[in-house]
């Protein structure tokens, strides 16, 4: 659901995805967008919702004061003052089956023509959530962010990789990847999960993410019953939320 200022009046919760939305893809939080925060901060709850793990958006974000939900809500963290640091309160691993997921992604490569590739042929986490890295583990930062920034190169892809892994949400994830999380697990969901842990009713929720078409990690949100704001130009954060403050 789009946000409307003028009919969503009862925001309280303001979340956030994070590269492409607040930065640039696995690039520093910057000064201009952290004061972004800072002065919504002031009026709402602010929550960060993630594809990654909580340890790296808290890094990536410079260590910025905020809740953050990981790998679609099977991470959470919260921001301990005392320590300027986040403490772990939910931690989830399920089973992967990695011979069977190397296997796929081996044929998928050979299927797409993906077969040059740097480290690993796949990457996985700890929580069972995996990674089909196009252009592999070990490829350089500027190599990623030029191979599909638009996604039209991976798009027309997402069906096949979907039938390949059905016990799986595939993502067209970042700028060069496939994120794959097992099926209960999408940021729509992990925030249901944590409007209901905190007494928030969904209709005093906005999403703000930039991943919103077909395969993105945030189209979950963005057709679901909560409002959401598009976010084009992470550069241009502090005009798109001026009617918020």
């Amino acid at each position: 659901m789009l946000y409307n200022p003028h009919t969503h009046r009862n925001i309280r919760l303001i979340a956030f995805d994070l590269d492409g939305t607040l930065t640039q893809h696995k690039c520093p939080l910057e000064a201009e967008n952290r004061a972004v925060l800072d002065a919504l901060g002031e009026t709402y709850h602010l929550l960060m919702v993630g594809a990654g793990r909580c340890r790296r958006i808290f890094e990536q974000m410079g260590h910025y004061p905020i809740d953050i939900i990981g790998n679609y809500g099977m991470e959470s963290a919260v921001y301990d003052p005392d320590t300027d640091d986040i403490r772990m309160t939910e931690e989830l691993s399920l089973p992967c089956d990695r011979a069977e997921m190397e296997r796929r992604i081996t044929m998928l490569r050979g299927e797409f023509g993906f077969t040059k590739y740097a480290g690993d042929n796949v990457e996985f986490h700890a929580s069972g959530c995996v990674t089909f890295p196009i252009l592999g583990t070990k490829a350089v930062l500027s190599d990623k962010l030029a191979f599909d920034p638009d996604r039209k190169k991976r798009r027309p892809l997402l069906a096949r990789v979907r039938e390949v892994n059905p016990e799986y949400n595939v993502f067209v994830g970042g700028t060069s990847s496939f994120d794959m999380t097992p099926a209960d697990y999408d940021k729509y969901k992990a925030l249901c999960r944590y409007c209901a842990a905190h007494g928030y009713t969904h209709d005093e929720v906005l999403f703000l993410g930039d991943d919103f078409g077909n395969g993105g990690n945030d189209a979950a949100v963005y057709v679901s019953d909560i409002a959401f704001l598009p976010v084009t130009d992470y550069r241009c954060l502090a005009e798109l939320v001026k009617p918020l403050l």
